[in-house]
């Protein structure tokens, strides 16, 4: 016997629900009860009652012939007590079509609540997606912002050609300057090679004359000797 929970009046309190059965008694009760058609735990059961008019009905119809009008009365009860018996299974038609319709009802609420928690996935998914491209081009976006202050820090273009043009001018007369200081510095090598050449053909030939005077003077002093050679010859020669 299940006792649900009740609010006391006055109090707003509400009383915890408890069982007088425990689960197993309770399916050895449903059980029971379908089997015997009994509907509560007091009185007669119904299957009992109908089986006590029919043994009524049968022994009466066993005695003489003149209880007609009582086998009727009893014929009549155990008919209204056997229809009884119809009512439930219609009763139980009517709550397991109830009960079909309703599983077809919750098999298309769950299927629609599948189709939508694959929409709401599929959309958490895009959403996802969205959220990477928008940090993407939220990141591009600063990137470009930077730039553009740093160009924005920037000398105008005009004022940036009118300089490249000027740093090209100096560059082209410095290549220019480079030109004429390598050519001048080639021509002072050639000039100074000429010269070390000149010293060289100056000094050989200041070492040929030195040599060649040094000669005459040995050639004039070998002559001036014979010559006095020759004079003590001859002073000799007349004495």
């Amino acid at each position: 016997m299940l006792v649900k929970g009740r609010k006391v009046s006055g109090r707003g309190e509400t009383v915890a629900a408890n069982y007088a059965f425990g689960p197993v008694e309770d399916d050895i009760i449903i059980k029971h009860r379908l089997l015997t058609r009994t509907t509560t735990t007091r009185g007669e059961p119904p299957l009992k009652k109908l089986q006590k008019k029919f043994t009524t009905f049968f022994v009466e119809t066993e005695k003489d012939d003149s209880n007609y009008n009582d086998c009727e009365k009893l014929a009549k009860a155990f008919l209204q007590e056997l229809s009884t018996f119809e009512i439930p299974p219609l009763k139980s038609k009517a709550v397991v079509e109830a009960n079909i319709r309703e599983k077809e009802n919750f098999n298309e609420l769950k299927e629609e609540i599948n189709r939508q928690i694959l929409q709401a996935q599929s959309d958490i998914e895009d959403l996802k997606k969205l959220l990477e491209e928008s940090k993407i081009e939220r990141k591009h976006k600063e990137e470009c912002e930077a730039i553009r202050k740093l160009i924005s820090t920037q000398p105008p273009r005009s004022e940036t050609q009118k300089l490249i043009m000027e740093l090209e001018k100096e560059i082209a007369a410095l290549d220019a300057e480079n030109t004429a200081s390598s050519r001048m510095l080639e021509l002072r090598k050639k000039q100074f090679a000429l010269l070390l050449h000149v010293v060289d053909e100056l000094q050989n030939t200041i070492e040929e004359e030195q040599k060649n005077m040094i000669e005459e003077m040995r050639h004039a002093a070998d002559e001036q000797k014979n010559g006095l050679e020759d004079g003590g010859s001859e002073a000799m020669a007349v004495d």
